[in-house]
Order: C-alpha cells, then sequence, then structure tokens
C-alpha cells in the first residue's frame, strides 16, 4: 500500500504540485496526470466552494494528493474541506502560535481535537465511516502558511504547536505586510523568508513554498524546501497561449 501523503510530507520527501483555481474538473484530472505529487485546490482566491472542490477532487482521482487551501482558518471551512475528502487543509495568514493550535484542533476528531462527525464524500458516503473516523488523525496534512510580518516574528512559537505539518511560505502576501507588493526579491522579503527558513530548519518543521515558475521554486528546492507549488492553472494556459500566438503573428 502506497503512503499516504502526510507521510511522505513528514519524511521530508520533495512534493511537488501545481495550482488549481479553475472550476472545470478536466482541468484537475488532465494535471493529475501527469505526474505531478499532489494539487493545491485554492478556496482562498478563487472562486470555488465546497461541491465544486470535491468534484475536483473526484476528477483528479485517489493516486494524486489535493490540498485545498481555505478562505481562513475557521471551524466551518476547515470540516467542509476535509469532508470532501481533502488530504490535507493550508491555512492562510496564520500568525501565531494560538492560531496554529486552533487549527490543529478544528482539523482532528477527539480526543486529540473538536472536528465535528459528520458524513461525507471522505467517508466514503457513509461506507467506510468508521475506517475513516480511525484513520484520519494521523493522515490528514495540516499545513499553515506564513505569510505576514507577525508570522515572522512569532515563526518560533509556530514551528513549536504539535499537530503542524509544514509550513508554507507565501511570499507574495510577505512582501505586502512588509510594504513592498510583489517585489518578491525585495531584499526585506529575502530576509524575512530567511528567517523563516532557519527557524523551521531548527525546529525541524518542513518548509513549502509557491512560485509562478520551475525557476522561481529551483533555489528554494536546494535550500531544502520539500513541499512545492509552481505555477497557477489559469497561469499557465494564458501563458501558452500567449506563446503560441506570437509565434503564429511573426509570420
Amino acid at each position: 500500500m502506497p503512503s499516504s501523503f502526510r507521510t511522505r510530507l513528514v519524511k521530508g520527501e520533495l512534493l511537488v504540485g501545481t495550482m488549481l483555481t479553475l472550476n472545470n474538473p478536466s482541468v484537475a484530472e488532465l494535471l493529475a496526470g501527469l505526474g505531478f505529487d499532489w494539487l493545491f485546490v485554492d478556496a482562498e482566491h478563487s472562486p470555488l466552494e465546497a461541491l465544486q472542490i470535491q468534484a475536483l477532487l473526484q476528477a483528479a482521482g485517489p493516486d494524486v494528493a489535493c490540498l485545498v487551501r481555505l478562505a481562513s482558518g475557521g471551524e466551518v471551512a476547515i470540516k467542509k474541506a476535509l469532508d470532501v475528502g481533502a488530504a490535507g487543509i493550508i491555512v492562510p495568514q496564520v500568525n501565531s502560535a494560538e492560531q496554529a493550535a486552533s487549527v490543529v484542533r478544528l482539523a482532528k476528531y477527539p480526543p486529540q481535537g473538536t472536528r465535528g462527525v459528520g458524513i461525507g464524500r471522505a467517508h466514503g458516503y457513509g461506507l467506510t465511516f468508521q475506517e475513516y473516523l480511525a484513520s484520519a488523525n494521523q493522515e490528514v496534512a495540516l499545513v499553515v502558511q506564513a505569510e505576514h510580518r507577525d508570522a515572522v516574528e512569532n515563526i518560533q512559537a509556530i514551528v513549536g504547536v504539535p499537530g503542524v505539518d509544514a509550513v508554507l511560505v507565501g511570499p507574495y502576501d510577505l512582501s505586502a505586510s512588509l510594504g513592498r507588493p510583489g517585489q518578491v526579491d525585495h531584499p526585506d522579503v529575502v530576509g524575512a523568508i530567511g528567517w523563516i527558513t532557519r527557524a523551521c530548519r531548527d525546529a525541524g518543521m518542513r518548509l513549502g513554498i509557491f512560485g509562478t515558475s520551475a525557476e522561481a521554486v529551483q533555489p528554494y528546492i536546494e535550500q531544502g524546501y520539500t513541499l512545492i507549488i509552481a505555477g497557477v492553472d489559469t497561469l499557465m494556459l494564458g501563458q501558452a497561449a500567449r506563446q503560441l500566438l506570437g509565434k503564429l503573428k511573426a509570420h
């Protein structure tokens, strides 16, 4: 039986994914078939809702893990994403240890947490209910995003929270919080990311990052980052179409 996504994440395997924002199961199916280790389903900056997310997960199939970035770290958002079958959640704007602890509590069933018990796709629509309850606390991946100057200040406390499996650096939101919106290569932003990197390394915490291209994330892979998101479905489509059109117009 293949290892679960969380097991591979905690072991420190290099896990390469890309971002899904389009409400189109065919896109999820296509990307899942290419060999990505996982797909990042974005429910924060896209209009995706729970039923649409479920359809994307169904299209991706059982062999490619899908992690859902939530709109917030609230109880309803967490349990809906997990009940539709997400292999894990990515919670934005986690700026303190208290917020990280809340995420863990809301995502885990009692006695480790307070996750509500319902029946959904994750539970085989009830047919594998007990099996899911028995394994979910060990199998679901919990990733928090460090993407604000407050998270940088509190990163040592955040990585000390039991149950947090990885820290995902959000360079674009981080740049904005530092007064350098979009300037991800600015020394202030690079310095903040460097501090997060050192704190996570010292704590043995897995690190992840997003970049719009392979070139953008490669330096972080070389630094030991293992949870990688490269590219966005819309951007890849737009860039390929622009390149094609440019070649045709050139003639």
